[in-house]
């Protein structure tokens, strides 16, 4: 997988978001559908519109439809239609008024997949207890879909990563006008997604401590990373993440996400790869992290998530799922029915009959 970048077209920095080169993908194996009747709810993928870069109902239901049983999705924000005008507190609201009309225009259509029938929106917590009317406005523009806020804390002090945001600092969870504005979801007993990197694990864990009544998601199991301050001495990193993971388990008000570390440099380096990986090699190089995280929460406290469309950078869409599911391969019917559907309908209490057991 370390072969030289012979496609002059693919990125070059891991952890930002790139479109995906479609003639690469096209290279990448097809797959039998494993567990083709194993319902399967998405929970964390993206919808937008950026410039060179569509992904809405159309392209996502491309994917879901290549032959997994995609039930339904659950919609997490990414700065996608904010509001222009009007307070800026309030223009995460206009991504809520976006995808919510997407998904009603989906359900109209029909179809297998009900598209977003969970939107995870997006709130400056910072506002403390005044975050109360944001998330009364995400509720009415959700038409009954709103089911949380994700709040991204993203701080690392190094040039490799680019992707933290202007304003981040250290131990934003612990401020005490953050989590006023964590205690407002717990009040409307909806979840809090946390994005953070897996140095921040303690973070989320002194705020699952502090506030027992708030359901924390965390998102991509914990963002163990591979490339920049931690392209060496992996071994060590892996340890650092995993001590993190076990000690966040340890908080039954915590519910892990089971995905988004492809843009994270590790084990698979897609930025180079000749062609895509198969589903038998991504579960052999992903197996470490999936693993802790599994046996550290319990299958009835993780997801799975395709995050796409970031995460077709380097895979597809069905060969992602196929991914997952040797990864739970030997779980009991009861276990697979909670990785792949049941955690995610309990967790953003979607409005999805139960799913059978696989």
């Amino acid at each position: 997988m370390n072969t030289p970048n012979v496609h002059t077209t693919r990125p070059t920095s891991f952890g930002l978001i790139f479109p995906p080169d479609e003639p690469w993908l096209a290279r990448q194996a097809r797959e039998e559908i494993l567990l083709p009747d194993l319902p399967i709810i998405d929970a964390h993928h993206h919808l937008w519109d950026r410039p060179g870069y569509r992904y809405l109902s159309e392209e996502f239901a491309a994917d879901t439809g290549s032959g997994h049983n995609v039930i339904g999705t659950v919609h997490a924000e990414c700065h996608t239609a904010y509001r222009t005008d009007g307070p800026p507190e309030l223009a995460p609201v206009g991504e809520t008024e976006y995808i919510a009309a997407l998904a009603a225009a989906s359900d109209a259509a029909g179809g297998p997949t009900r598209l977003a029938a969970g939107i995870v929106g997006a709130a400056d917590l910072s506002l403390g207890a005044a975050v109360d009317d944001v998330i009364g406005q995400h509720i009415a523009a959700g038409q009954g879909r709103f089911r949380g806020i994700r709040y991204d804390t993203i701080w690392y002090d190094h040039e490799a990563v680019e992707f933290t945001h202007p304003g981040h600092r250290p131990q934003m969870l612990a401020e005490p006008a953050v989590r006023a504005g964590a205690r407002v979801l717990a009040d409307h007993d909806l979840p809090l997604d946390v994005q953070l990197l897996f140095p921040q694990l303690a973070d989320a864990a002194e705020l699952a401590d502090g506030l027992p009544e708030l359901r924390l998601v965390l998102n991509h199991c914990g963002a163990p990373l591979g490339f920049g301050p931690w392209a060496d001495n992996r071994a060590e990193h892996f340890a650092h993440w995993q001590r993190g993971i076990r000690e966040l388990a340890e908080r039954p008000n915590v519910v892990c996400k089971l995905g988004g570390i492809l843009a994270s440099g590790l084990g698979y380096d897609y930025l180079h790869a000749p062609v895509p990986a198969t589903s038998t090699e991504l579960a052999a190089l992903w197996r470490p992290w999936f693993d802790t995280c599994i046996d550290a929460f319990g299958p009835q406290r993780c997801m799975f998530e395709s995050n796409f469309p970031m995460d077709k950078m380097g895979t597809g869409y069905a060969t992602l799922w196929n991914t997952y599911k040797r990864l739970a391969s030997g779980g009991s019917d009861t276990e697979l029915t909670s990785l792949f559907a049941e955690t995610a309908r309990r967790t953003y209490r979607l409005d999805l009959p139960a799913a059978p057991l696989a």
